[in-house]
């Protein structure tokens, strides 16, 4: 086993909302408890707690995790009924550990589908009172994403946005609360939060801020023969919340769709002066390279520049990556993704001392099929990553792999 280990801007604003009721059910056939797997109980290294074909589930996939306030973590992703397609009767599933990500407890269910699409789950610890709050993505499962992209699912039918929160460390959440109205811009046909955990700030002006890295795709102009299934129709956007998740509204929107740099799916993190980081997926622009990335000053409002090119990343393959800030001054910026440019394999960590400039890989988990991941800080010595995985394909199971932060900072590539 291997273990290596210029763009415009746009504010809209906020809506007053109320908290729904509690509910999580529990999928029928969830265990009690589920244990780490043999490598897990022998070392505390290793676990997976999601496994395809399980729990009434074909696949899991679309991970994100958070640490709550009591160091509970939570492993959230999305389970799809049918298979691995990303549309149909697909729930938003959670998975809670209590032990640092070496043994996990039963499968929740925190959004049911109910034959719908419920995905893209993006959790936050509220830093002023500890509640999570999670924000995910609809649509209905009688469309394609194809179809959204060509604009032929009516606004019932089409990508919405919801919120739930709670306030007992996981255990439930809220009814799913509809905020599209204030996050979504007429025009806009395609929509997904994360994927991966959104971020609180905690320094600055804007400290305290709920802020969800998000991306959408926008319908051609007048008169043009384009579909909108075009890749440069892909922009980032980012929402926020400056009331613990009751309110929320856009933040920045990358929208020149040139078709040079396509930002997609993305994620965030605070760096030690403030100021917040955005990586994204380029989807299939014509620049080279599949990373792109963005700086704000102003807590996810607007961008010091557009999305460009980030090429110490231009072995990562176009999938989506998540990015995770340690602590200090000095701290180290951490960013995992697939390794290989050609093909979604070898899960690695990329580690940058200053302040995203420039990234240098510093851990390969796996030669395995490797596809989504999410980061997580466990303590002061050690990291989380939550993602895809498998022999054969990288969508067989999710796995939980816990990281010595030596492993991370020291010069040059670290494999076993």
């Amino acid at each position: 086993m291997v273990l290596s280990l210029n763009r415009r801007v746009f504010v809209l604003g906020a809506v007053a909302v109320v908290v729904a009721a509690v509910v999580v059910v529990a999928r029928p056939g969830a265990e009690e408890a589920d244990s780490a797997d043999a490598e897990g109980k022998r070392g505390c290294v290793s676990s997976a707690p999601y496994v395809a074909d399980s729990r009434g589930y074909a696949t899991y996939r679309i991970p994100a995790i958070v640490r709550t306030r009591a160091g509970t973590l939570l492993a959230f992703a999305e389970g799809r009924v049918g298979g691995r397609k990303d549309s149909g009767d697909i729930d938003v599933v959670l998975k809670r550990s209590r032990d640092g990500g070496c043994t996990w407890g039963p499968l929740q269910v925190v959004t049911e589908g109910k034959g719908d699409t419920r995905g893209n789950p993006a959790p936050v610890a509220d830093p002023g009172t500890g509640h999570l709050v999670l924000v995910t993505s609809y649509n209905s499962g009688d469309v394609t994403e194809a179809q959204l992209l060509r604009g032929e699912a009516t606004q019932e039918q089409g990508r919405r946005v919801f919120v739930q929160t709670s306030r007992d460390d996981g255990v439930s959440f809220s009814s799913p609360r509809e905020i599209t109205s204030t996050v979504k811009r007429p025009g806009w046909r395609w929509y997904a939060t994360g994927p991966g955990h959104a971020i609180a700030l905690t320094r600055g002006e804007n400290a305290g801020r709920l802020v969800v890295p998000a991306n959408h795709s926008a319908a051609p102009p007048a008169g043009s023969t384009d579909t909108g299934q075009e890749p440069k129709y892909f922009g980032a956007h980012a929402i926020y919340s400056d009331d613990g998740g009751r309110s929320w509204r856009i933040g920045f929107a990358e929208d020149a769709y040139e078709g040079v740099y396509n930002a997609n799916e993305s994620s965030a993190a605070q760096l030690p002066d403030g100021r917040l980081y955005f990586s994204a997926r380029n989807q299939k622009g014509t620049s080279p390279g599949n990373r792109l990335d963005a700086y704000s000053r102003d807590g996810g409002a607007t961008l010091d520049r557009g999305y460009e090119e980030q090429p110490s990343l231009n072995d990562v393959p176009l999938v989506q990556g998540s990015v995770l800030q340690l602590a200090g001054e000095h701290g180290r910026l951490l960013f995992s993704a697939s390794s290989v440019p050609t093909d979604r394999v070898s899960m690695a960590v990329w580690s940058s001392a200053d302040s995203g400039r420039s990234f240098e890989k510093v851990l390969t988990l796996s030669s395995k099929k490797a596809a989504y991941s999410d980061l997580v800080r466990l303590d002061a010595e050690t990291v989380g990553i939550l993602y895809e995985t498998g022999a054969e394909a990288a969508y067989e199971e999710i796995e939980f792999r816990r990281i010595p932060l030596s492993l991370l900072t020291a010069g040059g590539e670290q494999v076993r």
